[in-house]
């Protein structure tokens, strides 16, 4: 790969992470990037610990731990309490947490079938592949 192509790549990721974060925040409801992320995951695979949800996310056990203590609190998650381990737990989602993730889902699927209603559906496709390509190789490195 020329380095033309690796800095046309870096350079519209960078605009892409911005508009998404930027267009995500006047239009999705409450949730930031990271409890759309924590949310969605607990609620594609069900109950999961924060060393788990770590691990998937690479981020420390800490900030885990802070994020979802903070959906915690906004009545979003659940603790269920390991009974072989009085301090070990697992997250779940609430109803209110659902209905959050629904709502914040709909919107950005909205967005993204206005920003690509004149691609053709192998485009799409194709994207939606190299997109999940591409945040495959982060975890295998």
């Amino acid at each position: 790969m020329n380095d033309n192509a690796l800095e046309m790549i870096e350079l519209e990721l960078a605009i892409l992470l911005r508009r998404t974060t930027s267009a995500t925040n006047k239009k999705s409801g409450n949730l930031d990037r990271a409890a759309y992320l924590l949310l969605r995951r607990i609620a594609m695979k069900g109950a999961v610990g924060v060393k788990v949800l770590a691990g998937e996310f690479q981020l420390d056990i800490s900030t885990v731990s802070r994020q979802a203590a903070a959906l915690e609190q906004k009545g979003y998650l659940y603790k269920i309490p390991d009974p072989l381990d009085g301090r070990a737990y697992t997250f779940q989602i609430t109803e209110l947490g659902q209905t959050e993730l629904h709502d914040h889902m709909k919107s950005r699927l909205e967005r993204i079938t206005e920003l690509l209603q004149d691609w053709p559906e192998e485009e799409r496709q194709v994207f939606g592949k190299l997109l999940r390509k591409f945040n495959q190789s982060f975890l295998d490195r």
